[in-house]
């Protein structure tokens, strides 16, 4: 199952265990303030499907649901270096490789 349906399932519980319960609502700012990464990295998480969809509760009004991002959190898996992207990941082949870096 995928993550973002393993999120849906599992809010779909959390709210069906607690039916009368309101829904805490984390704007932009509380949400980084919880997750490490930056605004830009957290709406292409979103985008792609990484990361819960926030909801426009007005036309310039965008939230998470809290128990959602919970559940983000509890899915997310350790880090992955098989899967690392970016400036590392050629020096660290190299590296295993048994050749010397390429520091530029």
């Amino acid at each position: 199952m995928s993550t973002s349906k393993q999120t849906q399932v599992e809010t779909d519980i959390a709210a069906a265990a607690h039916p009368a319960a309101a829904r805490r609502m984390l704007n932009e700012t509380q949400v980084l303030a919880i997750i490490p990464i930056s605004r830009t990295t957290l709406y292409r998480m979103e985008k792609v499907g990484r990361f819960p969809k926030s909801t426009y509760i007005s036309p310039n009004r965008r939230v998470w649901y809290e128990d959602e991002i919970v559940a983000w959190q509890n899915a997310v898996d350790e880090f992955d270096p098989h899967r690392a992207r970016g400036k590392g990941r050629r020096a660290r082949t190299i590296v295993a490789a048994g050749g010397k870096p390429d520091v530029r």
